[in-house]
């Protein structure tokens, strides 16, 4: 009978791993406590990690929001529409850049990587008025044009890793077999690369739903067209903030980012060996 030693450094790594993944989680155990703490328990001065009088009141505060619901779907139309379109467009450009030699293919690149390091907040304005002189203000296509330029770069770069890891024998066979650009385009090399298409849905997804920059610098004075992140404001006065209610309203907004993220982990994943054995 074979005993297993568990090894020291294995187990200080776990312990870590369960320290790092508290210290991470506990804002939102705080946000979500905070939300169902009475009004007189969030304003006391010795805050407790734990209420023993729950209470929803903060989340019928919100509910009770005529706009809310009109807030949460254009924000799930905006995040959709730049999920889709950003996960469309990077494919292939990747597909471009990985498969076909061009002048200043190389030049493209890394203009993509220079785009992520330019700071949003040093953009804002030039795209304001972008924005102004294509008659987008106060309009949802002010949010979801600036999001899906923000999205390509870091999705064509990791978009191009996994093209790149499709064997071109792969897709010589294919011709071989009478297949078509297209057809090779649509019915092989998409699947195969569709776990980083998820991945990088994830990160336009989250990105998309909390902004709320974009959103107040562009959505003036329409507030019909405000995402959730500005539904925030409606609690948030700086004579008496009612900070239930922006606990309560954090939490909805995070529900359909772990519900998105939940549907997708499995294709994060997902292996590309046995998709393409030759």
């Amino acid at each position: 009978m074979r005993v297993r030693v568990r090894r020291p450094w294995r187990s200080a790594a776990e312990v870590s791993a369960l320290i790092i993944a508290a210290v991470v989680a506990f804002p939102l155990y705080w946000m979500v406590l905070s939300a169902f703490k009475p009004a007189g328990e969030i304003e006391s001065d010795q805050p407790r990690p734990w209420t023993l009088a729950p209470s929803a009141d903060a989340f019928r505060r919100v509910f009770g929001q005529q706009e809310f619901g009109r807030y949460f779907l254009n924000s799930l139309l905006v995040a959709g529409t730049v999920v889709i379109a950003s996960a469309l467009i990077a494919f292939l450009a990747a597909t471009a850049v990985t498969r076909f030699r061009f002048r200043f293919r190389t030049t493209l690149l890394i203009m993509f990587l220079v785009a992520q390091m330019v700071p949003v907040e040093a953009l804002t304005i030039p795209l304001f008025f972008l924005m102004r002189d294509l008659g987008q203000l106060n309009t949802l296509g002010s949010l979801i044009l600036p999001h899906i330029a923000f999205s390509l770069p870091f999705a064509i770069w990791m978009l191009r890793g996994f093209v790149k890891a499709v064997p071109e024998a792969l897709e010589e066979a294919a011709y071989l077999d009478g297949a078509s650009r297209a057809r090779f385009l649509w019915r092989i090399l998409f699947p195969l690369v569709f776990p980083g298409l998820v991945a990088t849905s994830v990160f336009s997804f989250i990105s998309t739903w909390n902004d709320f920059l974009f959103a107040k610098s562009f959505l003036i004075s329409d507030t019909s067209q405000s995402t959730l992140p500005m539904a925030l404001l409606v609690f948030y006065k700086p004579d008496d903030p009612d900070w239930g209610g922006v606990m309560a309203a954090s939490t909805v907004m995070t529900i359909p980012v772990l519900v998105f993220f939940v549907l997708v982990q499995r294709r994060l994943v997902s292996g590309l060996g046995g998709a393409m054995k030759d």
